[in-house]
């Protein structure tokens, strides 16, 4: 008899995911699953779907999710979180959603100290609509909107969201991970797990980056895409906890 060891999380449903191949996305999912799965919070926890690749997040967790119009997560979250203060509540959202027409809404959901949790999954780029500069571009990196690359002189530089997010009191844990190598993938959901314990806590404001790729619209294939996350995206957007609360292990 073979024991089995590995299996869907409960937390998420028996259902393929549309994602192109080598987008992080699915990997991101599951380790969100597999952390309130850990945490037994599914029967009170409740997604905030994002506008963008991950519009459809709320067709694969097997719990309570809605979706917000772009950028207007952290407030759906925190109305939802106000109305439900015993739910488990986070947000999961791209680059182009938290970072530029949701800025102003992550950043004074951080500096209320709502007590919401957010996956932020930046890959530098819009992916949903076709590959655009986003507010995390490289600079000097080519997209559709930036065929030459970025230029910092015109374009400003990327926004380091972690770093920015962590000068505010209101944020209680700010950490930014990646998932391009499987050791990666365990110190990425030992953070994302910190963040929901520290909303179930009642700290405050939690916020994982996740480093992810986007094969399709960088022109790279799953394994290039991996590569260039390490060479590029890292050196850029170094990885690791940005603030703790006092009681919270780093």
């Amino acid at each position: 008899m073979v024991d089995k060891i590995f299996s869907r999380p409960q937390g998420l449903k028996d259902v393929a995911f549309h994602y192109c191949p080598g987008c992080h996305h699915g990997i991101i999912h599951r380790l969100v699953a597999e952390v309130i799965d850990e945490l037994d919070v599914r029967n009170r926890a409740i997604g905030v779907a994002p506008v963008g690749c991950s519009v459809l997040a709320y067709e694969y967790f097997n719990f309570d999710a809605l979706e917000a119009a772009h950028g207007r997560a952290p407030a759906v979250a925190t109305g939802v979180k106000r109305v439900h203060p015993d739910a488990v509540v986070f947000t999961y959202q791209g680059d182009g959603d938290l970072a530029a027409i949701g800025c102003a809404e992550i950043v004074h959901a951080a500096a209320r100290g709502e007590k919401i949790t957010t996956i932020f999954v930046n890959n530098a780029i819009y992916g949903m609509t076709g590959g655009q500069m986003a507010p995390t571009t490289l600079v000097d990196q080519v997209t559709n909107t930036s065929p030459y690359g970025r230029h910092a002189d015109s374009a400003g530089y990327p926004i380091k969201v972690s770093e920015m997010l962590s000068t505010l009191d209101g944020a209680k844990y700010i950490a930014r991970v990646a998932i391009n190598t499987p050791g990666n993938m365990v110190k990425a959901k030992a953070a994302i797990k910190k963040a929901f314990e520290v909303q179930i806590k009642g700290e405050g404001f939690a916020l994982v980056e996740v480093l992810s790729t986007c094969p399709t619209n960088w022109g790279m294939s799953p394994v290039e895409a991996a590569k260039w996350l390490e060479q590029h995206m890292i050196p850029y957007y170094p990885l690791g906890v940005y603030k703790a609360s006092e009681g919270g292990a780093k």
